[in-house]
Parts: structure tokens; sequence; C-alpha cells
């Protein structure tokens, strides 16, 4: 049996350019095609379809989503494979949390097309080798952040308000006025705060407060 293809994109020249493409290959079938997102779902509904080749961003109704709601389908039991001109990790990352099964930058379309189907069809991943390292990065990032996020919920409520203060700028007596305790009090939160964060200067304070979403970077 062909492999059943689905081709979700707003720009008619692109669906039929892809589908040149992928009619070169004998074991595969253009069964249907959508110009968006809220289409491609509706599409879905109607017929039976292995793989779905997948825009980001159009004017019906975005990729991602439709990605989301056809994934879950577990009826359905369509992969999708997304195809984009964006090649940036928080593209990367939100596709493939989706429920994308592959990734594949439209520049490669034309030499990847065929075997990315094929593999994403076998219930394999298809990634290709920038878009790993990339992710790879971004799972460092998140593991950093997890850690520090972890470290930041060591803090008793108090102590993670006399921190934001201190990452703000505040001084002891004026963080005391605001939590109605007093400077030396402060002092003892500040030490606790250093010991299991391992803080020395208020710029430590600021840059973990930065990382973890607490203050907003100045504008330059």
């Amino acid at each position: 049996m062909p492999i059943r293809v689905v081709l979700v994109d707003d720009h008619a020249i692109v669906r039929t350019g892809l589908k040149a493409v992928l009619g070169a290959a004998q074991d595969i079938d253009v069964v249907g095609e959508a110009d968006g997102g809220h289409a491609a779902v509706a599409l879905m509904s109607r017929i039976a379809a292995d793989v779905v080749v997948m825009d980001i961003s159009m004017a019906d109704g975005d990729g991602i989503s439709a990605t989301r709601a056809i994934t879950s389908n577990r009826e359905q039991g369509a992969r999708v494979l997304v195809l984009t001109m964006h090649s940036e990790e928080a593209y990367l990352e939100a596709v493939l949390e989706a429920g994308a099964s592959g990734y594949l930058v439209k520049s490669a379309a034309d030499r990847e097309l065929v075997a990315a189907v094929r593999a994403v069809a076998r219930g394999e991943a298809w990634v290709q080798p920038a878009a790993a390292r990339v992710l790879a990065q971004g799972a460092r990032r998140r593991e950093a952040h997890a850690s520090d996020q972890a470290r930041y919920e060591r803090l008793t409520d108090r102590e993670r308000s006399v921190m934001q203060l201190i990452a703000r700028g505040y001084t002891a007596p004026e963080i005391g006025e605001q939590l109605s305790i007093s400077p030396k009090t402060v002092d003892t939160y500040k030490q606790r705060i250093n010991d299991k964060l391992d803080l020395t200067h208020r710029a430590d304070y600021v840059t973990l407060a930065l990382k973890l979403g607490l203050l907003r970077a100045p504008v330059q």
C-alpha cells in the first residue's frame, strides 16, 4: 500500500511543487491538500492519511495548533512532518512538543522530502543534523533553568521576597520597611539566601532573577 499523504500550505504553488516531488516516488500517494490549519483538521476528519506535511505559519490557523489536533486523534493515527522556512529553536521545540514526528526546512525539501515522509510513515523521527544540535543546546539550557528553579524553590516565601527586592536594588533598610522587619533581620535572610543559592554579589541576584523570569531585562 502506498503512503497516503496530505499537504498543508497556504500557497498553492508550494503545494504544487511538493506534490511534484512526492509524485516521483511510486510508494507515495498525495490524497489531499489544505490551505490552512483549520482546513487541515477538517479534511483529516473526512479522509485517511498516513503522513501530513504541515507548514507552520498560515492565514487559516497555525500549523502548530493543527499538528496538536491531528496527532492527538489516536483513531486517525496520522503522523505529522512539519515543513517550514523557520529553523529557530523556538519553532523546533514547539512543533515537536505539539506531537510532530519530524521537521524539515523548505530549502531542503527537493532533496529530503521523500526520505522524510518515508521515515515518518515508518514511525521514525526526522530531524536534520543542524536542528538536532539546536535541540541539544536547548535541552542543556532547560536543564540549567530547571536546576536554577529547583534552587530557588528551596527558599521560603520570605526569602524569595527578600531575594527579589535585593535584585531590584533595594537596600536592607528599604527592604525592612517594605516587609515590616528590621534591617538586621534582612541581613539574616540575605545570608540564608547566599548559603542556599551560592550567591555573593547583587549582580548574582540580578542574573538569577532574570533567568527565572522574576525581572525584566533593561531595554537597550
